[in-house]
């Protein structure tokens, strides 16, 4: 018996049968071509990052110790490089100068007056046993040789006195350095003890670093630091000493640090600059991919791993340490696993990919 149906079941049919056809035929297409690497493990450098400000190493505070004295030269300012010894400013002498002279015309009267006395006293030892002079005398010559001694001995102080008073008048460097503060006047009229220049002491830096007291374990006495101060000067240094103290309220302690002079064109950083550094810890290996493979997606990291089947899985890790084009992955991963590194950051999850190109060598 044959069965007969409608045209447009017919129709109906076939059309069905032509899209089921078609589904079989055609294979899914791929989201994106990417290329893959291996993560592999490298020495990277350890690093302890510490923020500071950049001191002088020691200031040196040059005052007057002439008193009432005006100043006539000021040799030097702000900025200039001075040598140990070198003039800086010089004060008016006339009246010590006229004190100097008249100490030491003082100190030749006394001395021709011990004279005078001295030959007395001996004229007066020789006639000691004649008798032709009483024993009080003879103690009276000799108190006199004595007390003229003593006033020669007095008027030569005073005369030393004056020789440092007139020395004063020339204000010196008590030490190589740069002078960073000026506040001496040609003209003023300076009391003893004013501070009237500032020097920092054989231009040394220093970087004070803060660091927590949790960390200060890692760091010890002769390590080398990278400091980048905030004009961009870069400066090599090695840590002097670690505070003995740590701060009550910000659990931190100073690390002092002895600063190169930076080199070539770079602008020299200046004591008050403030400074980011990095302790050198030593090196350690590391699982490093290239950082293209790592997505950062609402505050979290991940790597797209390549499946067998072409499909790729989203795995969320923890980033470390960057060197160069590479970059350090803490957990999530392991030398096995073909991770996506061109266009890692189109891709979702369970994405089917197209491997274009062979794996991507690892740089050392």
């Amino acid at each position: 018996m044959t069965i007969r149906l409608p045209l447009f079941l017919l129709a109906l049919l076939c059309a069905s049968g032509a899209l089921a056809a078609d589904k079989k035929i055609t294979p899914p297409s791929p989201a994106l071509s990417v290329t893959t690497a291996h993560a592999t493990r490298v020495s990277l450098p350890m690093r302890l990052s510490a923020n500071g400000n950049i001191a002088a190493w020691q200031e040196a505070i040059i005052g007057s110790e002439s008193n009432g004295l005006r100043l006539t030269e000021v040799k030097v300012n702000v900025g200039d490089a001075v040598k140990a010894g070198q003039l800086l400013a010089r004060f008016s002498d006339e009246s010590v100068t006229a004190d100097v002279a008249q100490a030491r015309a003082s100190l030749m009267e006394a001395e021709a007056s011990a004279a005078d006395a001295s030959g007395n006293a001996a004229r007066a030892r020789t006639l000691q046993d004649t008798g032709a002079l009483s024993a009080q005398q003879i103690n009276q010559y000799l108190t006199t040789e004595q007390t003229a001694k003593a006033r020669v001995a007095a008027a030569r102080a005073t005369l030393d006195v004056q020789q440092v008073r007139l020395r004063h008048t020339r204000l010196v460097a008590p030490d190589s350095g740069i002078i960073s503060a000026r506040a001496a006047t040609v003209g003023s009229v300076v009391p003893a003890g004013s501070e009237l220049f500032r020097m920092i002491r054989q231009g040394r830096l220093e970087w004070r670093a803060e660091v927590i007291s949790a960390e200060l374990g890692r760091i010890q006495p002769g390590m080398a630091v990278n400091v980048v101060a905030a004009n961009g000067s870069t400066l090599t240094g090695k840590v002097r000493v670690i505070a003995p103290t740590v701060d009550l309220q910000t659990r931190t302690a100073l690390v002092y640090v002895d600063l190169q002079p930076a080199s070539g064109k770079t602008a020299p950083a200046r004591a008050g600059m403030f400074g980011r550094g990095d302790f050198a810890l030593g090196n350690s290996n590391a699982l490093t991919v290239p950082q293209q493979a790592v997505v950062v997606r609402d505050g979290f990291s991940y790597v797209f791993r390549l499946n067998a089947d072409r499909h790729v899985s989203q795995l969320k890790v923890t980033p470390g340490r960057r060197l160069a084009e590479r970059i350090e992955l803490l957990d999530g991963v392991t030398p096995e696993m073909a991770l996506v590194v061109t266009g890692a950051g189109f891709l979702n999850d369970g994405d089917l990919v197209s491997q274009v190109s062979a794996t991507v060598p690892a740089t050392r």
